[in-house]
């Protein structure tokens, strides 16, 4: 189940965009990451302003904590790992939209830009059939007297890269 869970877990965090990412020395606030396709590493992408609680946490190799909920109720997670300042020119090319560029004034060229890499270690994921399904299952259960199926459940750990 657990290659199934992660393919899962990456299938539909392309589609989530957003969560609340936390780091140690940085609280929780809503950020919108960015999943490079076919990635060779558990990597997820933020792009931040250089003054941020995040960056700061990102400057020290800091543990940090991204939670997220799929708008479609598909996908929810509690990813662990260690957020770094990352200085890569070409990724944060390959990661830039609109969204990113709704909060800079000057574009990815912004002095204030700063691009963060969060390095997966631990996701616990719960990957559901999404909220139709959900309410099918709890009317079943209802029916049959069984507990509903609220698909699958658990833990994925990732190898260090």
């Amino acid at each position: 189940m657990t290659d199934t869970l992660k393919e899962k877990f990456w299938d539909r965090l392309e589609d989530t965009r957003t969560g609340m990412m936390a780091a140690d020395g940085a609280r929780a606030v809503p950020m919108s990451h960015y999943v490079v396709e076919d990635a060779k590493e558990p990597v997820i992408w933020f792009i931040t302003a250089k003054g941020t609680d995040l960056a700061k946490a990102a400057t020290t190799g800091a543990a940090g904590e991204y939670i997220i909920s799929s708008n479609d109720e598909a996908l929810y997670a509690r990813i662990e790992g260690h957020v770094s300042v990352s200085t890569d020119a070409a990724k944060l090319d390959e990661i830039w939209n609109g969204i990113a560029a709704a909060w800079f004034e000057g574009g990815k060229q912004d002095d204030d830009v700063q691009l963060i890499r969060f390095d997966l270690t631990e996701a616990e994921v719960w990957a559901t059939g999404g909220s139709l399904r959900f309410l099918y299952e709890v009317a079943k259960a209802h029916l049959t007297d069984s507990k509903p199926d609220m698909g699958d459940h658990g833990t994925i750990h990732f190898k260090a890269a």
